[in-house]
């Protein structure tokens, strides 16, 4: 081997060396921090994992004190269990309480108190309209239609517009009432089981139904 490339393997070792000493740390540094990145990212997931069992359990516990005794519930035990869920951090679980809790006490004959449960939801984009329906449905129920139309907003499916005719309808609007009837029932399959219903309130309100087949 020539005396060069000695020279040159011993320059390129120096070389490493003293980037090893300049940079060591920093390369030390990084690669810890990457472990710590790896491990906390498998921490977060455990966490998550962790605190959506939790909520599930939790949710159950709401269900299960619902359908104990249906006729009877006990609302400061179901309380409870939505509360935790909202504690929990899973808002999902504890609206979907929230909503089987109102339906329970408006089957018991509590609607004001269905109507509390309601409006302290706070739903994602995914259920605030199951929400609104079911609240305005109650509202209207309680002669506070005007409520009740605000609350639908602009809903435009079939569902929402029955509840806005019935809204309507409770406000002394017939003929507006007779207009989303029959919107509704422009979106209705005419095998669906509702739209049945829908005609009946449309001849209550002083319309009248078409026949199978005609335009709406």
């Amino acid at each position: 081997m020539a005396i060069d490339d000695l020279l040159d393997e011993h320059e390129q070792s120096e070389r490493v060396r003293t980037w090893l000493r300049n940079n060591g740390a920093g390369l030390i540094g990084g690669v810890a921090l990457g472990l710590a990145v790896i491990f906390g990212w498998q921490w977060w997931q455990k966490e998550q994992a962790k605190q959506n069992q939790q909520a599930h359990l939790a949710y159950q516990t709401a269900v299960e004190s619902l359908s104990s005794d249906p006729a009877k519930p006990d609302p400061a035990k179901t309380k409870a269990a939505v509360a935790k869920l909202k504690d929990s951090g899973d808002q999902v679980y504890a609206d979907l309480a929230g909503l089987q809790l109102a339906k329970v006490q408006v089957d018991a004959g509590q609607r004001d108190e269905a109507i509390v449960t309601l409006r302290g939801l706070t739903p994602d984009a995914s259920l605030r309209p199951l929400v609104n329906l079911r609240l305005a449905r109650l509202l209207t129920d309680a002669g506070k239609s005007d409520e009740a139309l605000k609350l639908l907003g602009q809903a435009d499916d079939p569902a929402g517009l029955e509840v806005r005719g019935d809204a309507l309808l409770a406000a002394g609007k017939r003929e507006e009432a007779r207009d989303a009837y029959t919107k509704a029932l422009t979106g209705l399959d005419v095998a669906a089981p509702q739209r049945r219903l829908v005609e009946l309130k449309l001849t209550d309100a002083g319309g009248t139904p078409p026949k199978s087949g005609e335009p709406t």
